[in-house]
């Protein structure tokens, strides 16, 4: 419940505002409008008379009901007894009619309704009018008018739907443009510690740490979501049906899969699995002292180990399926792992460096189609995953429960540099991230259906599989290589898993979007003609209208081009996807707006690291900006370094709509805040925008590195209050909506487009070793999946190699742009490069060549000789811009 300070003041500005506009309205009803959502049941109505003249009756009275679920059902039985005749409700309301069956509410009065069909006459024509321009004006812009009735008047109907929705719209755009107030989504906090600037979520007052009373660990978040939704689906698995080569043209051969339908198996058969490994693990004789290990690729067994492993409160380190045998080996003996649970492929790799796994005593592999192994490894006793849980269901063992600061999992991230490090994340983390992301997703439920396929090693995957077990969601399996239709290995006629699944909910990362991008416009390209006009076109008019353009496709048009174009694209992920999360790396604008419009679903773009378990910021669902990352998300604080001054809230700028926002009152789990990183040039007191390094806060930072106290110790505070703190080195600025923007990396390891870590320094040293350099600048735009370089070239050595080889020059900076000296420094790039072992992606793919010398006078280096990268980047911000065109 609001403070009644709010209450007044939108109802004071409802009255400002209608009093302006409606002076010649008559007889228009009481506008009740009502906010509830899932969680607690009725919790606000808001009942306000626009006007003396409306009439006391609530006969025609519209309803409007935000929501979905029990709550909502609460507020509809409340306006039946009042006897509304009509209700709007938002386009996706099938959860309310799922919920008045399940109840056995008697909806029959309201048949006419459901999804947002209401009735329609002279009375309330401009009451529905104020209705979608006030939501449209929050940024709602899925209301939606369906049909409209006026007795057996049809026509009159037909005609006022599309005035309302299509031409009034225009002439409130052109009437009053520029008025469309910004909604807060981060506000300014006071925090302790280090002094900067601190945001939390506007919905947020209070850091939220659990979904709900009593799920405070992993085990317990399960075992109740599992008791609530015992017979909803929980995971699917599709079985192979066959397995087919083909042989490329130049020899090769590729395995293409037949595979067939999700077989699904419920919460309650899932936690009993789990229950059953775990107390098979026990019977094993693992040790519950020591460390189980997951080291395969993502599928249910991989969930079922995880969640069976936290009934015995054993700490699980979580392995890439593709992280090489150093590395592989580093983070088993740096854990002492004691139990390795794997794919049965991955059996070969290890029995190749068993003698350098000391404390292995245990190999437990996941069984493929029926398939056994008898290899016996070393010491290592080799049992399969369906042994184990028959052991267990045959020995029930009482489970050993943990408490929420007990370590859950030691991730091992791939390592930027040297070998990987294990950040060790308690239950409260996970929990934490899961209740707030929960927050962020609209409408989330047992209706949904996830389609897993990212790396559960991951902490993008691990968090977001979590928030679907909270909600109750369904989570189908499948893989990057089997994705789509046209996926690399699904056999020809063989739908792909999002065509087999239809979920309404998937994660991806950029590189995976940006390939679907450019699929869909290679195909649009190859058509051309016609298609490719009525793509284009229709692109052009929803992108004008996703953007804000009252002049964009809207309504019927957007309809049209629903049908026409989009409805194909769409299928191309099962068509149903309503929503997406996207993280990993920096998503391009292009891209988000491609998937906006031609999938139909939002993007959350998430901000996070393995170190604040994913969770830092999060874009809302209708926030339509790009290239930023959102607010924080309700679990945590963002910190940087000068206090942001709103404008204060009066009854002349709160709007009506936005009344509705502050009264579904969410929860904080993070705080950001920002500090000056001076030495970068960028600080708090930076205008228009404060700018600095991001701090995050909240109950979801990870407790720090395993077995490295000196490197936790450096990135992790804990100030005087005991908020811990973790110092990301990446570089945002806050927008005046409290909304976060990843600017820079403090530090010199930048992520590719396609994930991959670079270090810039690493690379530069190994190239200064060509003979042909006097000074080198690597850069790399995390939007692209290669970097480039800047090379002062040593004058002495490149003009020497020109006057051999017979080019021609009349000065040093006319040689710099020859094609024949870039191509000659780059062949030297290559080759020292090679020398250094560096990885493809770490070798620049263009250079610039630049005659004049770095010095500390020029201000380009300091009096040590090191680059100044922001200098530089400044000074040659066209040249770098040329490199990526």
């Amino acid at each position: 419940m609001p403070p009644k300070a709010t209450v007044k003041t939108s109802i004071s500005f409802l009255e400002e505002w209608s009093a302006a506009h409606l002076k010649k309205t008559t007889h228009i009803p009481n506008s009740t409008i009502c906010c509830s959502y899932w969680h607690p049941p009725p919790n606000f109505v808001l009942k306000c008379n626009i006007d003396a003249a409306f009439s006391k009756s609530n006969k025609g009275t519209v309803g409007v009901l935000e929501g979905e679920g029990l709550g909502l059902l609460e507020a509809l039985k409340w306006m039946k007894n009042l006897g509304f005749s009509s209700v709007i409700f938002e386009l996706d309301a099938k959860g309310v009619v799922d919920a008045m069956k399940e109840t056995e509410f008697d909806y029959s009065e309201f048949g006419k309704i459901i999804r947002i069909a209401f009735t329609l006459n002279v009375n309330v024509n401009i009451l529905c009018l104020i209705t979608i321009f006030l939501r449209r004006n929050a940024g709602y812009k899925k209301l939606i008018a369906y049909r409209f009735y006026d007795g057996d008047n049809e026509t009159y109907g037909i005609v006022c739907a599309v005035i309302v929705a299509i031409v009034i719209p225009i002439l409130l755009s052109v009437v009053l443009r520029g008025k469309r107030k910004l909604k807060q989504r981060g506000v300014p906090v006071e925090v302790s510690g280090e002094p900067g600037l601190a945001m939390r979520n506007a919905r947020s007052p209070k850091l939220v740490e659990v979904p709900w009373e009593g799920a405070t660990t992993m085990a317990a978040l399960f075992e109740q979501s599992s008791k609530k939704h015992s017979q909803q689906k929980c995971l699917g698995t599709r079985k192979v049906i066959g397995k087919d080569f083909v042989t490329a043209s130049d020899g090769r051969k590729f395995e293409k899969l037949h595979l067939g339908e999700y077989q699904w198996e419920t919460y309650r058969q899932i936690f009993d699995r789990a229950c059953n490994f775990a107390s098979g693990l026990l019977k094993l004789g693992h040790d519950v002292d020591t460390r189980a290990a997951i080291f395969s690729e993502t599928r249910a067994e991989w969930l079922i180990t995880f969640q069976g492993c936290f009934r015995q409160n054993i700490t699980v380190v979580t392995i890439y399926a593709s992280l090489g045998d150093d590395a592989l080996i580093h983070s088993l003996n740096e854990t002492q792992v004691s139990t390795l649970i794997c794919d049965s492929k991955q059996l070969k790799k290890l029995a190749a460096i068993s003698s350098s796994l000391p404390t292995i005593r245990h190999i437990i592999y996941f069984d493929d189609d029926g398939s056994s192994v008898t290899q016996e490894i070393d010491n290592w006793k080799v049992s399969s995953f369906t042994e184990v849980e028959k052991l267990g269901k045959n020995n029930p063992a009482h489970p050993n429960l943990p408490i929420k600061k007990d370590i859950a999992v030691i991730m091992y991230t791939s390592g930027s540099t040297g070998l990987p490090k294990g950040v060790m994340m308690t239950h409260g983390n996970i929990v934490a991230t899961a209740a707030a992301v929960m927050t962020v997703i609209p409408r989330i439920g047992s209706k949904d259906l996830y389609l897993a396929y990212l790396p559960l090693a991951h902490v993008f995957e691990l968090a977001a599989e979590t928030v679907m077990l909270t909600a109750g969601a369904a989570i189908g399996y499948g893989s990057a290589l089997t994705l789509t239709d046209t996926s690399n290995k699904i056999k020809k006629g063989t739908k792909g898993d999002a065509s087999m699944l239809k979920p309404t909910l998937m994660a991806a990362v950029p590189a995976i979007l940006d390939r679907v991008r450019e699929g869909v416009l290679k195909k649009v390209d190859e058509k051309g003609g016609i298609v490719k006009k009525l793509f284009n076109i229709s692109y052009r008019r929803r992108l004008a209208a996703i953007e804000g353009s009252w002049f964009g496709a809207w309504g019927l048009e957007s309809l049209l081009w629903e049908i026409i174009v989009f409805k194909k694209i769409r299928s191309i992920l099962g068509g149903d996807i309503r929503f997406m999360l996207c993280g990993g790396a920096p998503l391009s604008g292009d891209t988000q707006r491609f998937i906006n419009i031609c999938m139909g679903a939002p993007i959350g773009q998430g901000y996070g690291l393995t170190e604040t378990c994913a969770g830092a910021a999060f874009s809302e669902w209708d926030d339509p900006s790009v290239g930023r990352v959102g607010p924080p998300l309700p679990c945590c604080y963002i910190k940087v370094y000068v206090m942001y001054v709103t404008e204060t809230l009066s009854d002349k700028t709160l709007d009506f709509a936005k009344c509705i926002d502050l009264c579904l009152v969410s929860y904080a789990t993070y705080l950001l805040k920002l500090v000056s990183w001076e030495e970068g040039g960028y600080t708090i007191s930076d205008k228009p925008l404060p700018r600095g390094e991001v701090v995050v806060g909240g109950a979801s930072v990870t407790a720090g590195y395993f077995n490295n106290d000196a490197k936790t110790a450096e990135v992790y505070k804990v100030d005087e209050k005991g908020m811990r703190w973790f110092y990301t080195g990446d570089v945002g600025r806050f927008h005046p909506d409290g909304c976060i923007e990843i600017i820079d990396r403090k530090k010199d390891i930048v992520k590719l487009q396609h994930g991959e870590y670079i270090s810039l320094g690493k690379i530069e040293a190994a190239l200064m070793s060509s003979n042909l350099v006097d000074s080198i600048m690597v850069y790399a735009d995390p939007f692209h999946n290669f970097c480039v370089a800047l090379v002062v070239p040593s004058r002495q050595v490149l003009e020497g190699w020109a006057n051999e080889s017979g080019v021609k020059y009349t000065d040093f900076s006319e040689l710099c742009e020859k094609a024949e000296a870039k191509n000659e420094v780059q062949q030297s790039l290559v080759k020292a490069a090679k020398a250094a072992k560096l990885d493809k992606f770490e070798i620049p793919a263009k250079i610039q060549l630049l005659p004049d010398p770095w010095t500390p006078e020029s201000g380009l280096v300091t009096a040590a000789l090191k680059l100044k990268r922001e200098q530089i980047k400044s000074k040659f911000k066209d040249e770098l811009e040329k490199l990526y065109k």
